[in-house]
């Protein structure tokens, strides 16, 4: 039998923040992945998903400039994007082992599984703990129908070494939307399959609606309220079959979701409960086994399943088994993003939320698309929408633009101090830019 001081469950980013902090504390730490080192966002997710959008960001800048500088749109090249794309994931898992091997942190591959509340069995051997960390993340979920085998994930699309001339997407959550956007920006015919008419429902009604728009206008077709029973393999590609409904295409993406990633831990010989939506932990993170953690997106959380909220999990575990915290875990403001065309952003208090209260909040909004930091892109449509609470404070806001992303990480930052437009006078930003117009934003 091997023994640790702990004993780290999956090798992905908040696994490896752990290990790496637990190391750096003189614990002796073993770590345990049976797919890739690395987990899911640099090998199969935001960060190579984000490697392949560069092309679609390029195109679009390009589409919007069209008769102002460019007269041609080019479609992305599929094959040369993977290309581009692997030269960043090819040295993902490797580059991780080598990282934790010279750190002196045991790296052991394969199924593990508990076989006691404090014992891990790993081939023939058995490995014992005073602390574990479970940070096995999600995987996609699979549609339970008929030809459910010729459906792929998100996994599989992108690795495809050659984008087909049509694609469907099942779903409409933030990867379904994503992905569509990068498959249309080659070229492809791309369609998107709801079970409702409502997509992004975490999301402004209104902003999504003006998404799916822009989606359209670029050659997407979306089909709601269809409800897929069959994915029929043919002699040409494949057929999708509902209730008055049938698609011709050459590949099907299940988009309709993510499960927690347990499968043949037996957490149940470790005193650990899980449900569908993922480990059941307390406000320290702890499982019903006080002694074994949880932490990122395998946990069961209101907070979004993000790899930075994930790694600041992870951070707040160590703390806690160290002892250097005792407060319950309190999280800073969290940004979520949709990586479309145009992008969507959100942080804080919803806007349903906002105007369901409106004793206690104030919503303005903004039409940006004439403002000069984006009419210089010329984007189609740009929009902002601001919570502020009576003290005229920012609380939270939704933004609909290109440049999505830039503009929500300083709305972040406004958001979790509870900044008025007094305090964010103080700064001077470069102009023009997204940051020197936030002064006008609340």
């Amino acid at each position: 039998m091997k023994k640790y001081d702990a004993i780290v469950i999956g090798g992905g980013p908040a696994g490896g923040a752990a290990a790496y902090a637990l190391k750096g504390a003189g614990k002796k730490v073993a770590i345990f992945e049976d797919d890739l080192w690395g987990g899911t966002c640099p090998n199969r997710g935001c960060d190579p998903k984000k490697m392949l959008l560069s092309a679609v960001e390029a195109r679009d800048r390009i589409k919007q400039l069209q008769g102002n500088g460019f007269s041609k749109v080019p479609d992305a090249d599929w094959t040369e994007m993977e290309r581009f794309k692997e030269t960043y994931t090819e040295n993902i898992p490797e580059g991780t082992k080598k990282g934790l091997d010279s750190a002196g942190i045991a790296t052991y591959y394969g199924k593990s599984s508990f076989i006691s509340e404090n014992q891990l069995q790993f081939d023939s051997e058995v490995f014992e703990a005073d602390q574990f960390i479970i940070a096995t993340g999600q995987k996609p979920s699979i549609l339970i129908i008929e030809g459910s085998e010729n459906l792929i994930t998100s996994n599989e699309f992108l690795s495809l070494k050659q984008m087909p001339k049509s694609i469907t997407f099942i779903g409409a959550g933030y990867i379904a939307m994503e992905l569509a956007n990068i498959a249309n920006a080659t070229g492809a015919d791309v369609h998107l399959i709801h079970h409702n008419d409502r997509p992004l429902k975490a999301f402004d009604e209104d902003f999504v609606n003006d998404m799916v728009e822009q989606m359209k206008q670029s050659g997407i077709t979306f089909h709601f309220n269809v409800y897929v029973d069959q994915v029929e393999k043919t002699s040409d590609g494949l057929t999708i079959h509902a209730n008055d409904f049938e698609l011709k295409t050459g590949a099907v993406v299940c988009a309709t979701g993510r499960i927690p990633n347990v499968e043949g831990l037996n957490l149940e010989q470790a005193g650990v409960k899980v449900e569908r939506s993922g480990i059941k932990v307390n406000e320290y993170l702890q499982t019903d086994n006080p002694n074994i953690y949880a932490v990122g997106d395998v946990i069961k959380k209101s907070e979004p399943k993000l790899t930075p909220v994930a790694g600041f999990e992870a951070k707040y575990a160590v703390g806690h088994i160290l002892g250097q915290n005792s407060q319950p875990i309190s999280y800073p403001a969290i940004p979520t993003l949709v990586y479309g065309s145009p992008k969507l952003a959100k942080v804080g208090i919803s806007i349903p939320d906002a105007k369901a209260d409106p004793e206690q909040y104030q919503v303005n909004e903004f039409d940006l698309t004439n403002w000069f930091t984006y009419h210089r892109i010329n984007e189609p449509k740009a929009a902002a929408k601001i919570v502020l609470n009576n003290n005229k404070q920012i609380v939270g806001a939704t933004v609909l633009t290109e440049q999505a992303d830039e503009l929500i990480n300083l709305l972040t930052i406004a958001v979790d101090k509870k900044m008025d437009n007094s305090a964010l006078n103080d700064f001077i930003f470069g102009y023009p830019t997204v940051a020197s117009d936030l002064q006008y934003l609340f």
